[in-house]
């Protein structure tokens, strides 16, 4: 869409019922002028006639990867140059889609944004997906196979090694994103991990600054990092954990005092909000030039740590969506990764807002 369509398309998003000379008047154009306008975003699809019927607001997009996660369980510690019993399992992943899940568990209108093929792991996806999250924003490609993720997992659940085949998610390009721009203006809230190409990723953050959207970025893995631009002004959430701010910064982050600085310099270059994770060693956050550590609250014993770092991300959108202060948005993301890392799932079967709020009560 052009500058003069998405004006329009801002102006009916407010008042649906405006006339087109009111427009006209608003936007210093002719009446004729709009009337091409709201021609040319009808055969977009961007509205659908009088009364210029808009995508529902209040609804989360979550903008990236949707996997299938294979997970071998070894049967004793990891041997390197030799075979390694283990038994095998499969499940839903990717960051977008664990988030999207958690979400929509946790009450929230969600869509889903990815790029999925036209294969049986996509039938697999959208099957246990559907229940949660609207997938009609996801391009399924005949010609593309659909992302997968396989990671080798100690007795105790720690990673050993993890392995990604998200070569399709070159194909989410900015174009790709646009076509979906009527949804995107509407969302109350956009979520992206770092599967999307640089250039989308820049596409996403400069429609969330300019409309003013809370926008949360959540990397995938260190290499990846490069994908996030210098500039993170618009970015009202950037959660990543201290390798990924390690290299997004370029510097070492090993003692709490450079814990603490990575998060400063992460608000200095424009962030609103930003949390850095350290596992079982908490997490460092920071909002308005204030820092301070959030101990990780306790596990008896961890199943599985896939999944937990989507769940904290997911339990401070959570929160705050529902207008919770700083404090307790953090507290939230700690309670959901706890109990998450206690379920051999990705995305918790139990987990529901009053679930959430039971879980944060006994804490206090």
């Amino acid at each position: 869409m052009n500058k003069k369509e998405i004006e329009v398309l801002e102006l009916i998003r407010k008042n649906p019922y405006l006339s087109q000379q009111e427009m006209a008047e608003q936007l210093k154009v002719s009446r004729p002028t709009v009337a091409n306008l709201i021609s040319g975003l009808i055969k977009q699809r961007k509205i659908a006639g009088r009364a210029y019927i808009l995508p529902e607001e209040d609804t989360v997009i979550c903008i990236g990867g949707a996997n299938v996660d294979r997970k071998f369980r070894l049967e004793h510690a990891a041997q390197m140059g030799t075979s390694n019993p283990a038994s095998v399992s499969r499940s839903i992943g990717g960051v977008a889609r664990n988030i999207a899940e958690n979400l929509g568990r946790l009450g929230h209108s969600v869509k889903l944004m990815s790029i999925a093929g036209n294969d049986p792991e996509w039938n697999l996806i959208e099957e246990a997906s559907k229940s949660f999250m609207n997938t009609e924003l996801t391009k399924v490609d005949a010609a593309l196979s659909t992302g997968t993720y396989t990671a080798v997992l100690e007795p105790g659940g720690e990673m050993v090694i993890a392995m990604a085949d998200m070569a399709i998610y070159d194909a989410m390009t900015p174009q790709y994103i646009r076509r979906s721009e009527a949804d995107l203006l509407s969302a109350s809230f956009i979520v992206s991990d770092l599967n999307c190409p640089a250039d989308t990723l820049d596409e996403i953050h400069k429609l969330a600054k300019s409309k003013r959207i809370p926008f949360a970025v959540i990397p995938v893995s260190e290499p990846k990092m490069n994908r996030l631009g210098k500039d993170l002004i618009g970015i009202t959430w950037l959660i990543l954990n201290r390798g990924e701010a390690g290299r997004f910064l370029d510097r070492s982050i090993s003692t709490e005092e450079q814990w603490r600085q990575a998060v400063e310099e992460l608000m200095r270059l424009g962030a609103e909000h930003v949390v850095v994770t350290g596992g079982k060693e908490g997490v460092m956050a920071g909002t308005g030039g204030n820092v301070r550590h959030y101990a990780a609250h306790p596990v008896p014993a961890i199943v599985e740590v896939t999944g937990a770092g989507d769940a904290f991300s997911s339990g401070i959108i959570h929160s705050y969506l529902n207008g919770q202060p700083f404090n307790s948005n953090i507290e939230a993301g700690l309670a959901n990764a706890a109990k998450t890392l206690q379920s051999a799932l990705t995305v918790r079967s139990d987990l529901s807002a009053e679930q959430l709020q039971r879980e944060l009560e006994e804490r206090t």
